[in-house]
C-alpha cells in the first residue's frame, strides 16, 4: 500500500494498525527533514476477517450471518418508527428460531438418533462398540432416561461453545468504544449516530437470550420424552405431576427468552454502556438449571420404559419450519410498508431484500441441520434399516432440493445467455472507446466479455428474488408433505404412478446424498482455509460484507470488524487534525471504501470538514446503496458529500464490484469521474510495449487518473488556497 520495503507501524497492534514509511515516522515533529508533498499512511486490517486458522470456523456460523444481513437490508423510511422496529423485531425472532433449529440438529444426532435408536436396538449397539455401555443391556446407563441425559452433553457443550466464542470475540473485535459525540440526529443514516458501532447492552442480552434458548430446547429434548411416558395410563403419579410441572417451567422460561428477544433493539443515538447485568446472569443460569433438572427427572428409574421409534423430533422440526415461513412472509409485508413510505427505485428487489435473505438463512440453516442428521444415521445405521432413522420432514425437506438446484440451473443458463448477449453489444462500445486501435478480434472479445460478466453482478437481485421464492414455495410442500403422509416421500408415492413414485424416490435420494454433499464439502473447505492462508484470504474477502454490520440479529453470528475499525480510523483522524491543525485525503479501494465513508460519518462535523474522499473500486451505491438502502441509500452518501470537503469516485467498466456513486456536483464537478479505460492500452505502444492486462477489481494506483485525482484533492484541501463550493472547472466535486 505504501509502496516502499522499509514501514513502520505508527499506531495499533497485530490485528489492526496504522502504518507509514520509515522517512515519515516523525513527520510532524520534523517538517524541515520530511521531503515534500503528502504524508501517506496505510491502515491495515485485514487480519480482522482472514487472520489466523479459527476464522474457517466462522462458515458454520453462515446461516446466523446471512439473518444478521437482513436486519440491515430494511428499506428506507420517513417516520413510522413503529414499523421500523416491528422488522427489527421479526427479525430477531428469525434468528432466534435459527439457534433452536441449530441445537434441534445437535440433540436429533446426540439423542434421537443415537442415544435413542441405536442405543437402544441391539442391532445397531452391536456394530458400535463405544455405544456398548449405552445400549438396553449395559447396565445402570442403559435406562433410556440416563441415555438421552447423558447424550444431552453434547448439544449442551455446543451452547456452551458458541456462548464462549460470542463473549470472546466480543472482546477482541466489538469491545472499542467509537469517538462519541452528542446525543442527536445527526443526518439521514443511522451510521452518523454516536452509538452505531457500539452495541455492548443488545449483545450481552441477546447472547443471554440465545443462551438460553439453546439450553431450554435440550432440557425440552430430554424431559419431553419422559413426561410423555410418565403421562400414560398407568403411570407413577407422582412424576406425572413432576413432569407437568417441569414442561411449565420450560414453557415460562421459553417465554422470558422471547420477551428479552422482543424488548427494543439497539440504541444508537448514545453510547449505551448498561450492562444489564441481573438478566445476562440471571437467565441462563435459570435455563442451565432447569436442564439439570430435567436430566435429572429423565434419568429417574423407570423399570418398564423402553426406547422405541422415534423421539418427537418431527414436530419440533416442522413447529420451527412454520415459524420460519410466517415469520419470513409478515417480514416481507412490513418491508413492502416501508418501502411504499420512500420508494427508492435503485433499492433491490423494491425493499424486499430483507425478507428474501432472511428465507435463504432458514433454507441454509435447514440444509445443515438435514445434512448432518442424514450422515450420523447413514452412518450408525448404513443401508440395514435397523433404526427408524431423522425425522420424515427432514427427508421432505432433502427431497425438494434436486428441484431447486434444477431450477438454479436454468437461472445459470439464463445469466449465461445474458452475459453472451451484453458481451457482443459491448464489443461496439470497445471499438468506439480505442478508436483506431481495434485490429484484433480475439482482444476485442476479451476485453467485452470480462465487461459483460461484470455487468452480471447487477443481475443479483433477481436471482435471490427466484431463489428465496422457490424456497419458500417448496419447503410449503415438504412440510404439507410430511404433516399429510408421515412418511418419506418414496413412502408415501409407493401406491402411485410409476412415474411419480420412480420420481419421489430419485428425488429423495439424490436429494439425501446431496445434502450430506453439501455439509462435506462445507467442512472442507473450512478445513482448508484452516491450513491454508490463501483460502483463508478467499473467505475473508466473502466475509467482508456479512461481517461488517453489528450483530443487532443474532449474538453468535461472526463478529462485527467494522466496530473495531471505524473507531480506530475516527480517532486516529481526530486526533491528529487536532494535533496538526492538517487537513487530510481519506482513500479507501473496495471495502476500504466503505468504512472510509462509515468513518466519515462518525467524524465530529468539524474533523469532516478537512476530510477530501478519494473511493475507487468502491461498492458504496452499487452494493451497499441497493441492498442497504436505510443506511447507504441516495439521501445518506447526498449528505455525505455535502458534508466533506471534496469528493471523487473512480470505477471500471470492467469491475465486477465497484461502479459509480451516481451523485451530481452541486453545481460543480460530479464525485464520479468517467470510468477508467481498461486495459490501459488496446495494443503494444511506446508506454506499454507488451501487452497491457485488464485488471478489472485491482490495482486502481496503476491508472495515471488515480495520481491526477489525489494531486487535485490534496491541491483543494491547502488551507492557504481555499477552494470555491461552486466551481465549473474539471477536477474532484467540492
Amino acid at each position: 500500500m505504501l509502496d516502499d520495503p522499509r514501514t513502520v507501524r505508527v499506531t495499533g497492534d497485530d490485528v489492526a494498525a496504522v502504518f507509514r514509511r520509515a522517512d515519515d515516522a516523525d513527520a510532524e515533529r520534523n517538517p524541515d527533514t520530511r521531503r515534500d508533498g503528502p504524508v501517506p499512511e496505510a491502515y491495515v486490517w485485514c487480519n480482522l476477517t482472514s487472520g489466523n486458522g479459527t476464522r474457517a470456523l466462522w462458515l458454520l456460523l453462515l446461516p446466523f450471518m446471512v439473518v444478521n444481513l437482513a436486519h440491515w437490508m430494511r428499506p428506507s423510511a420517513r417516520g413510522h418508527r413503529r414499523t421500523v422496529r416491528l422488522y427489527g423485531l421479526l427479525v430477531r425472532l428469525t434468528g432466534l428460531s435459527l439457534t433452536v433449529l441449530l441445537v434441534a440438529a445437535a440433540c436429533e444426532v446426540a439423542l434421537d438418533l443415537t442415544a435413542w435408536q441405536c442405543a437402544g436396538t441391539p442391532a445397531c449397539a452391536g456394530r458400535h462398540s463405544w455405544l456398548g455401555f449405552l445400549s438396553s443391556d449395559g447396565g445402570w446407563w442403559g435406562a433410556p432416561g440416563r441415555r438421552l441425559a447423558l447424550a444431552a452433553l453434547v448439544p449442551a457443550a455446543l451452547t456452551g461453545l458458541l456462548w464462549f466464542l460470542s463473549l470472546r470475540t466480543w472482546s477482541a473485535y466489538e469491545s472499542q468504544q467509537p469517538l462519541g459525540g452528542p446525543e442527536e440526529d445527526t443526518g439521514p443514516t443511522a451510521l452518523s449516530r454516536p452509538g452505531f458501532w457500539y452495541g455492548r447492552r443488545l449483545g450481552a442480552r441477546l447472547r443471554a437470550a440465545h443462551t438460553a434458548a439453546a439450553l431450554l430446547t435440550v432440557a425440552a429434548a430430554v424431559g419431553s420424552a419422559a413426561a410423555r411416558y410418565d403421562r400414560e395410563p398407568g403411570g407413577p403419579a407422582v412424576l406425572a405431576v413432576l413432569g407437568v410441572l417441569l414442561e411449565a417451567a420450560l414453557a415460562a422460561g421459553a417465554c422470558a427468552v422471547v420477551w428479552v428477544v422482543c424488548r427494543r433493539g439497539r440504541s444508537e443515538r448514545r453510547l449505551d454502556g448498561d450492562a444489564d447485568r441481573r438478566l445476562v446472569r440471571g437467565l441462563p443460569l435459570a435455563a442451565l438449571v432447569l436442564l439439570a433438572l430435567s436430566a435429572l427427572y429423565a434419568g429417574w428409574e423407570r423399570p418398564e420404559w423402553e426406547s422405541a421409534d422415534r423421539l418427537p423430533g418431527n414436530v419440533t422440526f416442522g413447529a420451527l419450519t412454520l415459524a420460519q415461513g410466517l415469520l419470513v412472509i409478515v417480514l416481507a409485508g412490513v418491508a413492502h410498508a416501508l418501502h411504499r413510505t420512500d420508494p427508492d427505485r435503485r433499492a433491490a428487489l423494491r425493499g424486499l431484500a430483507g425478507p428474501a435473505v432472511a428465507m435463504l438463512a432458514c433454507a441454509l440453516g435447514g440444509v445443515m441441520s438435514g445434512g448432518v442428521s442424514q450422515r450420523v444415521s447413514d452412518w450408525l445405521d448404513g443401508t440395514r434399516a435397523s433404526i427408524p432413522g431423522p425425522p420424515v420432514l427432514l427427508t421432505w425437506q432433502a427431497s425438494v432440493i434436486p428441484p431447486l438446484l434444477l431450477l438454479l440451473l436454468v437461472m445459470c443458463c439464463w445469466l449465461a445467455r445474458r452475459a453472451w448477449q451484453l458481451a457482443r453489444a459491448e464489443r461496439a462500445a470497445v471499438a468506439e472507446e480505442y478508436r483506431g486501435e481495434t485490429g484484433d478480434p480475439g482482444r476485442t472479445r476479451r476485453i467485452a466479455s470480462v465487461r459483460a460478466m461484470a455487468a452480471l453482478t447487477d443481475r443479483g437481485p433477481r436471482i435471490l428474488a427466484v431463489t428465496s421464492a422457490a424456497t419458500l414455495l417448496l419447503g410449503a410442500a415438504a412440510l404439507a408433505g410430511a404433516a399429510a403422509t408421515g412418511r418419506t416421500p418414496s413412502q408415501a408415492a409407493r401406491d402411485a404412478h410409476p412415474v411419480v413414485h420412480g420420481a419421489a424416490q430419485t428425488a429423495q435420494a439424490l436429494g439425501s446424498w446431496l445434502i450430506g454433499l453439501g455439509f462435506v464439502l462445507l467442512v472442507t473447505w473450512g478445513r482448508r482455509a484452516y491450513k491454508d492462508a490463501s483460502a483463508r484470504r478467499t473467505i475473508g474477502i466473502l466475509w467482508d460484507v456479512g461481517t461488517f454490520w453489528p450483530r443487532a440479529a443474532h449474538p453468535f453470528a461472526p463478529p462485527c470488524y467494522a466496530e473495531r475499525a471505524v473507531p480506530d480510523l475516527t480517532w486516529r483522524i481526530a486526533t491528529w487534525t487536532r494535533t496538526t491543525g492538517g487537513r487530510l485525503v481519506l482513500s479507501g479501494h473496495s471495502q476500504g471504501s466503505v468504512l472510509a465513508a462509515a468513518a466519515a460519518w462518525q467524524l465530529p462535523p468539524s474533523v469532516r470538514a478537512r476530510v477530501a474522499l478519494l473511493t475507487y473500486g468502491s461498492p458504496l451505491e452499487r452494493l451497499y446503496g441497493r441492498w442497504f438502502p436505510a443506511h447507504f441509500g441516495p439521501d445518506a452518501l447526498a449528505a455525505l458529500h455535502r458534508d466533506v470537503v471534496c469528493w471523487r469516485n473512480l470505477y471500471r467498466r470492467t469491475d465486477p464490484i465497484g461502479g459509480p456513486v451516481r451523485l451530481s456536483g452541486d453545481g460543480g464537478p460530479d464525485v464520479d469521474r468517467p470510468p477508467l479505460k481498461d486495459p490501459l492500452a488496446y495494443g503494444r505502444t511506446a508506454d506499454h510495449p507488451l501487452p497491457a492486462p485488464i485488471l478489472g477489481h485491482s490495482d486502481y494506483q496503476a491508472d495515471p487518473a488515480f495520481a491526477e485525482e489525489r494531486r487535485r484533492l490534496l491541491a483543494r484541501l491547502r488551507p492557504e488556497v481555499p477552494a470555491p463550493r461552486r466551481t465549473g472547472e474539471p477536477g474532484p466535486a467540492v
